[in-house]
């Protein structure tokens, strides 16, 4: 599962035909590569952040909050590794398939998808593997 990177025309070429929406933003994504092939998580990527990706394998997104490229992983020390990418019908939106080292979700659970709607409301489907303080520090 190497993720092989396009030469750099090539890379220009798919970007090209991404239509980011007016904020310069395509949502992204992010789905274990490993069975089960759970989703992991929505995160949003600009075009230099999706052409880090395409071009690196290490993926990178655009956090919204901070106004900046957001290489996953890069305080926490969970990575994703990209192995697939795909771009939708609509060219929209981003697919990454990744090789995720720890969990995704900045709560410290696998997904950021733990929330489940039930009759009664909301009910949290795991709880996390590892505290916010460990992966960051602080509490976040």
């Amino acid at each position: 599962m190497n993720y092989s990177p396009p030469d750099q025309q090539t890379l220009e070429g798919v970007l090209d035909t991404v239509k980011f929406d007016k904020d310069g933003l395509i949502a992204a994504i992010a789905q274990s590569a490993e069975a089960p092939h759970e989703i992991l998580m929505l995160a949003w990527m600009n075009r230099e952040a999706l052409a880090e990706t395409l071009a690196t394998g290490r993926v990178c997104y655009f956090s919204r909050s901070r106004n900046a490229l957001w290489r996953k992983g890069e305080s926490s020390g969970q990575t994703q590794q990209l192995v697939s990418a795909r771009i939708d019908c609509d060219r929209d939106a981003v697919l990454v398939l990744v090789q995720q080292k720890g969990v995704a979700c900045h709560t410290g659970r696998r997904s950021c998808f733990y929330h489940e709607v039930t009759p009664e409301g909301l009910r949290d489907t795991t709880a996390p593997e590892i505290s916010a303080e460990a992966l960051y520090g602080k509490s976040h």
